[in-house]
């Protein structure tokens, strides 16, 4: 069975756009190829962050991908740092990949960019700058066949298989050559700006958390943003684009096409269509805020299945880490 890694940070809040960009996708690639999951940490402190928030953001995360759905029965889910085999492996990685290569990364330039942006007082580290080779490690560890990728994260893949090339050349064939998992995911857009794509950087009115509550989800859609003046005679404007998005991600194709017969007649009205999009997103997550908030109250078993999918990544990881080792002269 073909194998499949791929990893989402821990931020403080999953929202809709990550979900259906990405867990959804994970939920359903579990039950069709030899999956490894996971939350990278490692990667949130490339980035300024609080030490306690990462901590507790780490927990959280886990536990949000188990109440989409992720089965550590059927996939091996694990916390980047619990596998200190990556880190090992991002070093002798370092030594194989070009200066000139990570300079090419796009989007070093725009974090970088983002940072002097919004602080007089920011720091740009080192680990911005080189952390794509740490996500090599983490797809390249695990000998990962396919990564299931958005298009803004397929510079960083083609760096993973020229990494994995290099080594290939200069100690004998060993790595497969990763390919682009591209799947078809809704691309979710911000509510208030829909021109952009959903993220909470952008502010709160522009996202659905995952476990928002019903009052304020409805609240939030409510207010979207729909009529954006001008638009070319037969488009859609974005905002309204977005909302029938949305409805047909969260597979209610029946709602979607009637009321896409409603928009064509010119009896659409946005009212209806909020009402609409509010209530297929507060049906569809419900039982996931209900699973989180059983496994909540059962950190135990949570803090179990957290242990035994870090042990069985640090089997495959370990396994890895000594025959590249030997690989590259060295002896122990």
């Amino acid at each position: 069975m073909s194998r499949i890694l791929s990893g989402i940070q821990p931020t403080s809040k999953i929202h809709i756009g990550n979900y259906f960009g990405a867990v959804q996708n994970w939920v359903k690639l579990q039950n069709q190829y030899e999956c490894f999951f996971c939350v990278v940490d490692l990667h949130a402190i490339s980035m300024p962050y609080h030490p306690e928030e990462l901590k507790n953001n780490t927990l959280d995360m886990y536990i949000a991908l188990l109440a989409c759905g992720l089965d550590p029965q059927k996939a091996v889910i694990f916390i980047q740092s619990m596998v200190p085999e990556h880190t090992y492996l991002m070093w002798l990685l370092n030594c194989v990949t070009s200066y000139g290569e990570l300079g090419r990364m796009t989007q070093f330039k725009d974090k970088s960019q983002y940072l002097q942006e919004s602080s007089k007082d920011y720091f740009i580290s080192a680990g911005l700058f080189n952390y794509p080779i740490l996500q090599a490690a983490d797809i390249l560890i695990y000998k990962a066949n396919y990564v299931p990728v958005g298009k803004d994260q397929e510079q960083h893949l083609e760096l993973s298989r020229n990494i994995a090339m290099r080594f290939n050349h200069l100690f004998g064939e060993y790595f497969p050559l990763p390919e682009p998992l591209f799947t078809n995911t809704a691309k979710v857009m911000s509510l208030a700006d829909p021109t952009k794509k959903m993220s909470k950087s952008l502010g709160d009115k522009h996202y659905i958390g995952l476990f928002d509550n019903e009052e304020t989800i409805r609240n939030k859609v409510k207010k979207a943003v729909t009529d954006m003046g001008t638009t070319p005679d037969g488009e859609m404007s974005p905002g309204v684009r977005n909302l029938f998005e949305i409805i047909k991600a969260c597979g209610r194709n029946d709602l979607y096409d009637q009321m896409m017969k409603d928009y064509q007649s010119g009896n659409l009205m946005y009212k209806n269509l909020k009402e609409t999009t509010a209530e297929v997103i507060i049906e569809l997550l419900k039982p996931i805020s209900e699973k989180r908030s059983n496994l909540l109250q059962n950190l135990d078993y949570v803090n179990k299945i957290i242990s035994e999918g870090n042990e069985m990544a640090r089997e495959t990881a370990s396994k890895t880490l000594q025959e590249v080792k030997s690989l590259m002269g060295f002896t122990y």
